[in-house]
């Protein structure tokens, strides 16, 4: 019997997946605001009441995807972290990183860093990746003010919110003026260790 249940959320966890990947295909060809159950049901194989036997809702479904988005992008802010040195050095390549997988990843980034679904609000457990993110960038902030790189103010509220500012305000404006670019040669996101060098100078130990 459990053996049975087991497999059973097994592949319930695989239709899920597979629900997400083509909600994500969708959303790549018509616009995040443009998906629509019915046209993710006809991809998967299934009529739409089965498909809300899996997902009950549009906006649940956009839930799945912001949780799903932040922690892959959560994953690859870690990443580029990996090796760095702590401050200054961790935080900026961890950045890059996140970036670049934006990039890579826009209609996903677009449900992130906008707003385009009216009515959408992320749950707390979509949003958790987001608020473990905000709290690597504010220990790498007081790391580098450990390290005499900043000074203490840095890593507070206000050094943090410009961090984020700087960051998704490059990526916003990127992916909705020139979203074909490379991430080194985009308009927007060529000049984001430009910003970055600013905002190390505006809090450097004087």
């Amino acid at each position: 019997m459990t053996h049975s249940r087991t497999r059973g959320e097994r592949r319930r966890h695989q239709t899920i997946q597979e629900i997400l990947d083509h909600a994500v295909a969708v959303m790549d060809e018509v616009g995040v605001a443009g998906l629509s159950m019915s046209e993710v049901a006809r991809r998967v194989g299934m009529r739409p009441p089965s498909l809300y036997k899996y997902v009950p809702s549009r906006l649940a479904l956009f839930d799945l995807l912001f949780r799903d988005g932040q922690q892959a992008n959560l994953e690859a802010f870690r990443a580029g972290a990996e090796g760095a040195p702590p401050g200054l050095n961790a935080l900026a390549k961890a950045l890059q990183a996140s970036g670049r997988w934006a990039l890579a990843n826009q209609s996903l980034a677009k449900l992130l860093f906008s707003r385009p679904v009216p009515g959408f609000e992320p749950s707390a457990e979509a949003f958790a990746p987001s608020l473990e993110m905000v709290a690597d960038v504010q220990q790498m902030l007081r790391d580098a003010v450990a390290r005499g790189e900043l000074r203490p103010e840095a890593a507070g509220p206000d050094g943090l919110t410009i961090v984020s500012i700087l960051t998704t305000g490059v990526l916003s404006q990127q992916l909705s003026n020139e979203p074909d670019a490379a991430f080194d040669d985009g308009r927007y996101t060529r000049l984001a260790p430009r910003l970055f060098d600013m905002f190390t100078k505006y809090y450097e130990v004087t």
